[in-house]
């Protein structure tokens, strides 16, 4: 796998883990549904990884399924949960907190 070049503010912060990857690219893109293969490959992380901790996801409602596309299941975040929600703000947070940082050094 290719690694990523650029890696977010969330990732730097967090540490480079296959789920906070996964978590990353959700975060960055939850309007929008995707298949676990696409996530696998947009998030840097082998298909066996996701695996380990997908359903747990589900079942816990951090990830919710949103279709079925001929054998294909789509899931996105769970816009909706009280965790989801609120490491969704808290990126935005970071995010803001340190681009105004750079700004104020420059």
């Amino acid at each position: 796998m290719k690694a990523k070049e650029n890696k977010s503010f969330f990732l730097m912060q967090f540490g480079d883990t296959p789920q906070l990857r996964v978590l990353d690219f959700l975060i960055g893109n939850y309007f929008f549904d995707y298949p676990m293969t696409e996530i696998a490959r947009e998030s840097n992380v082998s298909y066996n990884s996701i695996i380990n901790f997908f359903s747990r996801w589900v079942k816990e409602g951090i990830l919710t399924r949103t279709r079925q596309v001929g054998k294909s299941d789509y899931y996105k975040l769970n816009t909706e949960n009280e965790f989801v929600k609120n490491i969704i703000k808290f990126n935005w947070v970071m995010t803001k907190n340190n681009i105004l940082s750079e700004k104020v050094v420059v």
